[in-house]
């Protein structure tokens, strides 16, 4: 089991995202670390610190549920791509960013550039 994200446009040849469960925690762990913060210290994540407490435009994709679906809107991905595609280049010059991660961020600019081109949702599944 794991999770997929992709564009809602109806199109199954779309590009998508996939991880497990526990490769998309780790990624969303070393993106938390890239905003200066441990996700573990977040409510809903095992910590008590408030999600008012930090400030990323990565808080739509950060602050979720792994497994109860869902979807952001086309604002929501415009506003999380710049910040994403920074990240995924500082990571190429670090030597502790597993590939993984970083392929996977990759491909998650892609798809989210999909998203706000075609003003669809990015769909969780």
């Amino acid at each position: 089991m794991g999770l997929t994200l992709f564009p809602g446009d109806g199109d199954t040849s779309s590009p998508d995202v996939a991880w497990s469960y526990s490769d998309f925690a780790a990624f969303r762990r070393q993106l938390a670390q890239a905003e200066g913060f441990a996700l573990s210290e977040m409510r809903g994540f095992g910590g008590e610190r408030p999600w008012s407490d930090v400030s990323t435009s990565l808080k739509s994709l950060l602050d979720r549920p792994d497994d109860g679906g869902g979807e952001l809107s086309p604002i929501e991905c415009a506003a999380l791509l710049p910040r994403l595609e920074v990240i995924v280049d500082q990571w190429r010059n670090e030597v502790d960013v597993p590939q993984t991660h970083i392929d996977a961020a990759q491909q998650l600019t892609v798809v989210l550039r999909l998203c706000v081109a075609m003003n669809v949702e990015l769909l969780f599944l």
